[in-house]
């Protein structure tokens, strides 16, 4: 089977003496502030064009009048209407354009993303934190750069602060990651939400190697079902969602696909699952 172009990169930055020496630059925090600062500015409107050709992007489904750099067209806004959210109280909606897995936690569930694996206490960095969710369910929504990078609250609710965790280079093997030398722990944010129908969830932003930056709105705050969360600036992306046992029941058809190694497209305010009602 031939490998993706984003397997062949990884086993190069990975596998190789000069990979690891380009890992090593492009994880260094101040390489993402300067590249970030760069796609901010307007020095980096000719990008627009050719990022809007090459994966096929309809700007005349976003509010498109007004870039002034690159990252205004990344994180542009879609018109209204366009992404209806389910406003049942039980349902549970995708807070994401994504692409889902679902998985069901126990103490054996590794999570593979961006090339690393994580158990859901390395996710979180928080050993008692993670034991709180066992038995429940790990909803990984990976956003592609084609995606809309916007993301919404699934219900209503209210959170405490976003927890930063900066992104590391590693250089031992974690377990069971193939035979890969040195791996990257992306820089993520989580907050812990209180919610109306779903009792308490973690939705935990995982931001991409070089440039995904994370941008929350609020911290501790009451909010609503679709409303606006926050975004990821450019960069291809994962949102990972931790519902406690017995809360929610998932469409069958999500775990069927993810247990055949595929993904399912979903789109932001889409029905998902239903609430466990106790």
């Amino acid at each position: 089977m031939k490998k993706s172009k984003e397997t062949r990169s990884l086993r190069f930055l990975y596998n190789t003496a000069i990979g690891r020496f380009f890992l090593k630059i492009l994880t260094a925090r101040w390489i993402s502030k300067l590249a970030g600062k760069f796609l901010d500015s307007r020095a980096s409107k000719p990008l627009i064009k050719k990022f809007v050709r090459k994966n096929n992007i309809n700007l005349s489904e976003y509010y498109a009048d007004n870039f002034t750099c690159f990252n205004d067209c990344f994180t542009r806004k879609i018109r209204d209407g366009l992404r209806p959210v389910d406003a049942l109280p039980t349902s549970l909606i995708s807070p994401c354009d994504s692409l889902l897995s679902a998985y069901h936690i126990d103490e054996n569930l590794v999570l593979k993303i961006k090339g690393s694996e994580y158990r859901i206490e390395d996710l979180l960095n928080n050993a008692m934190l993670a034991e709180s969710f066992r038995g429940g369910v790990a909803l990984v929504f990976r956003l592609c750069v084609t995606h809309y990078h916007r993301y919404i609250y699934f219900d209503n609710g209210n959170k405490g602060d976003n927890v930063f965790i900066p992104g590391k280079l590693h250089t031992v093997r974690p377990i069971a990651l193939e035979a890969l030398p040195v791996f990257v722990r992306n820089c993520r944010e989580y907050t812990i939400m209180k919610t109306d129908n779903f009792g308490t969830a973690a939705q935990i932003e995982v931001g991409a190697l070089l440039v995904g930056k994370i941008k929350n709105h609020h911290s501790e705050y009451t909010f609503t079902r679709g409303e606006e969360k926050g975004m990821f600036l450019y960069g291809g992306s994962t949102i990972v969602l931790l519902l406690e046992k017995n809360r929610a029941n998932l469409r069958e058809d999500i775990f069927l696909t993810t247990e055949n190694g595929l993904e399912t497209d979903v789109m932001m305010g889409e029905k998902i699952g239903e609430a466990i009602i106790k």
